[in-house]
């Protein structure tokens, strides 16, 4: 189906993007780099699996380049697994989303997580049939991905380290924002919303639908440090719409259990009782080892272009 965006014909509803983003609302997206990871995730009762060829734990040690995971990995994981597979591209790599794309992935995720491509731009992904989904830690970041057609936003964390104060502080930043904004929107501010749409970078189209809404147009996961399944449930409770994990659960020494106790904790956030026996299903002894965020070698989180 085609659409027209700003009088250029475009690939692919905006409608059938952001609805597949949106059926994986209050569910866990497992980052994985094999078949055994993958039918983990699915076991567990992930909604999609994210295929890289490192976990971000990985990336942090191994240094070097991270691309994306190779083709036959990603064609293994699609045979084994009935749930959707999604994969990561560099920022700014088109060609390596075309491939992603032809290989028939059902999300491309454009990350920090592997080394960018381009220092100066993000994909323009109206150009794709394929939904993506981008990394933003407050909301100016957020819009601008979402101007360039993306149909899932998450934060950004710092990914690999089993530390989840950096997702849990985007996630806040862009709550605050989004308040100010629907502020202005509801005293019908108009000088406020241009202020708001030039600080933002964005046009003033977006602005007022966020204002309108009250939360972005597209679902909004958290990702980056999620280790327990009292992180994700925390993150629901300040307003995410779903959790990626991967080192958390992967990196752990528990990660059947780890992987099925998550899904529980992002299930059922909000009631208590399931959260301890969510919470007991795993062994603090055996998560992964956390580190500070504060310094470190590598801040995924700062990666890609600035705009």
């Amino acid at each position: 189906m085609l659409i027209e965006k700003d009088n250029n014909t475009v690939k692919g509803s905006v409608l059938v993007k952001r609805g597949f983003a949106h059926m994986q609302k209050h569910g866990v997206i497992m980052d994985v780099t094999n078949v055994e990871q993958a039918q983990i995730a699915e076991e567990s009762g992930a909604v999609a699996v994210m295929v890289l060829d490192k976990l971000p734990y990985d990336v942090r040690k191994a240094g070097g380049v991270a691309r994306t995971a190779g083709v036959k990995t990603i064609l293994d994981i699609m045979n084994s697994v009935s749930i959707p597979i999604m994969a990561k591209c560099r920022i700014g790599h088109v060609s390596e989303a075309q491939m992603l794309e032809s290989c028939g992935v059902d999300m491309v995720d454009e990350s920090e997580v592997l080394t960018p491509a381009d220092e100066e731009n993000h994909i323009w992904k109206w150009d794709f049939t394929t939904p993506f989904v981008n990394g933003a830690k407050n909301l100016g970041e957020a819009l601008r991905r979402i101007e360039e057609g993306a149909s899932m936003i998450r934060t950004k964390g710092e990914p690999g380290t089993g530390n989840v104060a950096e997702a849990v502080n985007h996630i806040k930043i862009l709550n605050r924002e989004v308040r100010m904004l629907c502020s202005a929107y509801s005293e019908n501010d108009f000088q406020e919303m241009i202020k708001l749409s030039r600080e933002f970078r964005v046009s003033l189209d977006v602005v007022r639908e966020v204002g309108r809404l009250g939360r972005l147009p597209v679902v909004n996961f958290a990702a980056g440090g999620i280790t327990t399944p009292s992180d994700a449930a925390f993150l629901m409770r300040l307003g995410c719409d779903g959790v990626f994990v991967g080192s958390g659960i992967f990196k752990s020494e528990d990660p059947s259990l780890r992987a099925r106790a998550v899904v529980l904790a992002t299930t059922y956030y909000d009631d208590e009782k399931i959260l301890l026996e969510a919470q007991r299903m795993v062994d603090e002894k055996k998560s992964l080892i956390g580190l500070d965020t504060k310094n470190l070698d590598i801040r995924m989180q700062e990666r890609g272009p600035l705009v």
